[in-house]
């Protein structure tokens, strides 16, 4: 009884801590502009299942998707021995489905075991990957500190709940073996699993029953607190990714990449200039309080698919590494946009829980987070865009900026004002008048 007390506990606490959370990422995200995503839903379908569960997009490259994959499908599988592990915790019984499963109990644990183990070298594998063979897009400047602890922690985690796996399989079945398992009334000499059926009796053979118990309880209980661990530091980590991809991908962009969006007051505007019986009063006026801005200055500028891409970034640095400005040794890095975005916003939600939601701390993604400098960096090619395997879109945030840039405070690199100035007078880029333009076809 004191056993399942203690689980309900966990399970209470555990669960509400992470939903307290998740629901604070979801007022921030929220913060952003409307934009509306709800259009062609099975296309919206066919794109998160391709991409978010089918992982199309890791493929380009072969190893580390396949390492990717061990994880996690791993991860996902695992899941149905959760429902085990829940239903034995509230219940106060051991391995509850194995005597109705049967055999097919003993294939799907066997499973999981065998995908745990792929999981582990995969594991281990991206560890040597971020720590010793230093691969170029993970010690960027942005992937120093926090960002870099958080990519081990996760990884270290796996690695202890791989473990507490094994300890509990490994131990149980020599338990069953000798008789004095909590599940050995359910018949045969034992669970055959096909990793611990080795792995239990080479490393726990030797053991008294009393401690294989204590081995085993250990193995059960740690499996299901790095559970609720690994839950509740997901909302702190570049990980929530796992649960974010699917809504992202789902809401994804489905316009031409290339296709920039026209603004709404300004597309209006130009209709009343170009429009001689158009009423230039006609425009309604803001509401009072509301401010119209052109483009972004704050993530509150931005849209609420700008503000989930930041929380979806897996910080892979795909984008980054395909970026022609950032190869060429410019400031830009599309991963930074988004992790200095995901920053700003998390500030934001902070001063929002301590101050209220009209609280202004003077600071502002533009400038404080994101330079200048780094957004005229950017081509506008999209080869970040195509990279993300979650289909997130900085490119979007980065135009936004820097059309608040130009729109707001008339600031553009002297090149592009040169031509602002030409399109103003002439009608096009070039310094000369439109009655000029033909005048090289009378040259000989």
């Amino acid at each position: 009884m004191i056993s399942i007390i203690v689980f309900a506990i966990l399970l209470i606490v555990g669960g509400g801590f992470f939903a307290y959370n998740a629901g604070k990422i979801r007022r921030n995200i929220l913060l952003g502009r409307d934009v509306d995503r709800s259009d062609n839903k099975s296309e919206r379908w066919k794109i998160m299942t391709l991409v978010a569960l089918g992982q199309k997009k890791m493929f380009k490259k072969p190893l580390p998707a396949f390492l990717h994959l061990c994880l996690y499908v791993a991860f996902v599988i695992t899941q149905i021995e959760l429902i085990e592990i829940f239903a034995d915790g509230l219940s106060g019984n051991h391995r509850l489905f194995r005597g109705s499963l049967g055999g097919f109990y003993t294939f799907m644990i066997s499973f999981i075991e065998i995908l745990s183990i792929l999981a582990f070298v995969a594991t281990f594998i991206f560890l040597a990957r971020r720590n010793l063979l230093k691969i170029p897009r993970f010690v960027k400047d942005e992937m120093t500190g926090w960002p870099k602890l958080d990519a081990n922690l996760i990884l270290i985690a796996e690695i202890i709940l791989i473990c507490f796996i094994f300890m509990m399989n490994g131990a149980d079945e020599v338990l069953y073996r000798n008789g004095v398992s909590h599940a050995a009334a359910l018949g045969d000499s034992s669970f055959g699993f096909t990793v611990s059926q080795y792995v239990g009796p080479a490393l726990f053979g030797g053991f008294s029953n009393e401690s294989l118990h204590i081995i085993e309880r250990i193995g059960w209980w740690g499996h299901i607190i790095m559970v609720f661990s690994f839950l509740n530091y997901l909302p702190f980590s570049k990980h929530f990714h796992i649960l974010l991809a699917f809504p992202n991908t789902f809401y994804s962009n489905l316009f031409p990449k290339g296709k920039f969006t026209n603004m709404e007051a300004v597309t209006n505007e130009v209709k009343l200039m170009m429009d001689p019986n158009a009423d230039p009063f006609a425009a309604p006026a803001p509401a009072e309080g509301e401010v119209q801005r052109f483009g972004a200055k704050d993530v509150q500028d931005l849209t609420w698919k700008n503000l989930l891409d930041s929380y979806t970034c897996t910080e892979c640095g795909r984008c980054t590494a395909a970026c022609p400005a950032n190869q060429t040794g410019k400031l830009l890095s599309p991963r930074k946009i988004m992790m200095d975005t995901r920053d700003r916003l998390d500030e934001v939600g902070k001063n929002i829980d301590k101050h209220g939601k009209e609280y202004e701390d003077g600071k502002s993604l533009l400038n404080d987070y994101i330079t200048p400098e780094e957004l005229w960096a950017c081509t506008s090619c999209n080869a970040c865009v195509e990279e993300c395997p979650v289909n997130i879109d900085p490119l979007s945030i980065i135009v936004d900026l820097r059309r608040y840039l130009v729109m707001e405070e008339s600031k553009a690199p002297s090149e592009l004002t040169g031509m602002f100035t030409n399109i103003e007078n002439n009608g096009a880029p070039w310094q000369f008048s439109q009655a000029d333009r033909l005048n090289w076809k009378d040259e000989e």
